[in-house]
């Protein structure tokens, strides 16, 4: 029982209440062992059950999607052995060298790098560092990278569109094939993939709360993309600010302003990386694979740049001409029989889906937070799709994963909105 500490006053045998003291002298109450035990089974029960907006299915749902995510990206994840062995040498370099690992050269002696930035090495290289070289430590990574985009996904989704279409989205990316395929291997796409999910729930987040910081976190998972594969991460820069620019609730003066901080903050967390490896003295770093002049700006702008799109794949580590060896080029390329059976079983229903959200949503207020959603997620299939379908340049199937979580957004969002 909490007790009050008593003075006596002059006169024999009254009492008075203290009078107000430090804080030490007030009365304290402290949470019984009791207490603590019995809270940790509310936390718990919140943890499962979620927030009280949600329905009750909701959080257990999703704890069971990406568990189930878990279970098939994980099951049997060795099998493909080390899966790309270019990228396992260089993966196995950084782990046995910290210079190696800093430029994502092939070889622990750092001759040469790989033929792209070094962000997706660097994970996996500290994989092996803490679990010891081998496929699964490889390869681990991956499939995590695989169970958070859907989870990204999940989120961003039901912020507008509520559980359910963030699950429908969830599934959707946890079952596209060339996601299954790219999350269990160890190319740079499962981190691409990955940042560019996170940059969408950023700018959702951003164009929300009117919110220059959340545009400058949109600016550092895009330069982080960069720094995965270079400038495939761009194609979906122009309706992140487009839909920022639209529908975010302030002013256009502050809207341009935060615009160019995210700008701002794609640069310099890219930049810092090219600036030094720009800057230190061809003999004193690895040799830019796949560049023709050692320098890693043309290997951006031309191998993996230009020539992606106009064939011209000067620099290539296979060679390779254009559309004779990629497929050919055209609307219909996402359509083919090698690309078909991968993800474009539900472009057509994202593309129907998107034009319906849009028309939906049409009459709506300049901030309508659900346009703005469709503006994010299908500018970012659409750009995607046009790009792959029209390059003329190197051109693998595994590229598609790229559209995965936009594909699976675009299917939960206009479904649910249709429904309702």
């Amino acid at each position: 029982m909490d007790t009050m500490t008593l003075t006596t006053t002059g006169t024999a045998g009254s009492t008075a209440p203290a009078p107000s003291g430090p804080a030490d002298l007030r009365p304290q109450t402290h949470p019984t062992p009791a207490a603590v035990r019995a809270g940790r089974p509310n936390r718990l029960k919140r943890l499962w059950r979620g927030p009280d907006a949600d329905p009750s299915w909701a959080r257990p749902a999703v704890f069971c999607l990406l568990l189930a995510t878990l279970v098939l990206y994980t099951w049997n994840l060795t099998a493909s052995g080390y899966a790309n062995s270019f990228y396992s040498a260089a993966v196995q370099a950084g782990a046995d060298s910290w210079k190696a690992f800093f430029f994502g050269s092939s070889d622990a002696a750092s001759s040469i790098t790989v033929d792209k930035p070094p962000a997706s090495l660097w994970v996996m290289a500290l994989s092996v560092r803490l679990l010891g070289l081998s496929s699964f430590a490889i390869l681990l990574p991956q499939a995590l990278m695989g169970v958070a985009t859907v989870g990204v996904v999940y989120t961003t989704v039901k912020r507008q569109f509520g559980a359910a279409a963030g699950l429908i989205g969830g599934a959707v990316v946890a079952l596209t094939p060339a996601a299954a395929l790219m999350f269990t291997f160890n190319n740079p796409d499962a981190l691409l993939t990955l940042l560019m999910a996170l940059g969408a729930w950023a700018t959702v987040k951003a164009i929300e709360q009117a919110s220059p910081k959340w545009m400058v976190i949109v600016g550092v998972f895009i330069g982080l993309g960069f720094l995965t594969k270079t400038l495939q991460v761009l194609l979906v820069v122009p309706f992140f600010g487009l839909a920022y620019l639209v529908a975010a609730p302030t002013t256009l003066r502050k809207r341009i302003v935060h615009s160019l901080l995210a700008v701002g903050a794609m640069v310099l967390s890219a930049g810092w990386w090219v600036a030094i490896v720009e800057l230190v003295p061809a003999s004193a770093r690895p040799y830019i694979g796949g560049s023709q002049t050692n320098s890693f700006l043309e290997l951006t702008f031309g191998y993996n740049g230009l020539g992606r799109i106009n064939g011209d794949e000067t620099g290539s580590v296979g060679g390779g001409g254009g559309g004779g060896n990629w497929g050919a080029t055209g609307l219909f390329r996402m359509f083919s029989s090698s690309v078909g059976d991968q993800i474009s079983w539900l472009i057509p229903s994202a593309l129907v889906l998107l034009a319906a959200g849009l028309w939906f949503r049409g009459r709506r207020s300049r901030t309508d937070l659900r346009r703005a959603a469709y503006l994010v997620w299908g500018g970012w299939l659409v750009v995607t799709m046009l790009v792959f379908s029209f390059m003329a340049g190197i051109f693998h199937e595994y590229y598609t994963v790229a559209l995965a979580p936009a594909i699976g957004a675009l299917v939960g969002m206009g479904a649910v909105e249709a429904w309702q």
